[in-house]
């Protein structure tokens, strides 16, 4: 079981000193990827509810910088060399499809095919009517986006037609570097989310799950498997918990995750930032 990083991109992690040091230091300390998420908006007062806390309130500042993870995992993709990259997640559906696919197969290629494209159906209706984007059938959005990028990904010229998106014989390039394969993660923690992971995925990200729950979810993704004649193993598996500690690494494992996501916030100075990501390290990553 690997061991990621979902530590950049939001207030201090969002300094381009901090980003470097602990992209760095995450590299060197034997960390298998970098994960970056995104709002795009956060309001002061939200009415809608934060899906992965008990209280529905994200731990973020409305004030706080975010930065945009494209372009931070481009960032991040420049000063290291060998540890991959993920949006944890990208809100797919506030975005356009085809705009999307020129972005994560640009960071792809520039990354040297280190990034993977984690994807949700996002929570806050107050950031969709920023966007101008409707809340409601987000999840069907989702699932036509997921389909767009699978025909640019694989056809070139590419035509489409759909209830979102229309082309007719367009060449999107680059093409990502491994042959035009793109890993594509699936974010979220609710069964429709499992589903998407195994029609349209190559893996599954939950956040925020007590790690009690982690075996019950990962049954549901293999009964999905069943369902639609994929093997399990086929998907990755990656968790950020909301408990729990190290003694319950072996029992993940066991239980089918492929990587484990150590979630925190890193200090302000970039020396002691690298100390902290060395911290988690010895903590979290266990000799192979």
């Amino acid at each position: 079981m690997r061991v990621g990083l979902h530590a950049l991109g939001i207030g201090v992690g969002a300094r381009p000193e901090v980003i470097r040091a602990v992209a760095a230091a995450a590299e060197a300390c034997g960390f298998a990827r970098l994960w970056c998420g995104e709002h795009v908006v956060l309001v002061d007062a939200p009415v809608s509810r934060y899906p992965y806390s008990p209280d529905g309130r994200i731990a973020v500042a409305p004030d706080a910088d975010w930065l945009d993870p494209m372009l931070a995992l481009t960032f991040d993709a420049a000063v290291t060399s060998r540890i991959e990259l993920a949006t944890g997640i990208l809100l797919l559906p506030e975005h356009n499809p085809v705009l999307v696919a020129k972005q994560a197969a640009t960071l792809d290629v520039l990354s040297g095919g280190r990034f993977a494209l984690g994807v949700g159906i996002g929570w806050s209706a107050e950031e969709f009517a920023a966007l101008g984007v409707p809340f409601a059938g987000r999840g069907r959005r989702t699932e036509e986006h997921l389909a767009v990028l699978r025909t640019l990904r694989t056809r070139d010229p590419a035509s489409f037609a759909g209830e979102f998106t229309r082309f007719d014989a367009i060449r999107v390039n680059p093409k990502p570097s491994r042959g035009g394969r793109l890993p594509v993660v699936v974010g979220g923690n609710g069964d429709a989310a499992l589903r998407r992971a195994v029609t349209f995925a190559d893996g599954w990200y939950g956040f925020g799950v007590p790690v009690a729950e982690v075996p019950a979810r990962i049954a549901v993704l293999a009964d999905e498997c069943v369902r639609h004649g994929r093997a399990p193993e086929e998907l990755t598996v990656a968790v950020a918990l909301s408990d729990g500690d190290p003694e319950h690494l072996p029992g993940l494992d066991a239980a089918g995750v492929t990587e484990l996501v150590v979630v925190g916030a890193p200090p302000a100075a970039p020396d002691a930032a690298a100390a902290w990501v060395a911290d988690l390290a010895r903590t979290w990553i266990r000799p192979g």
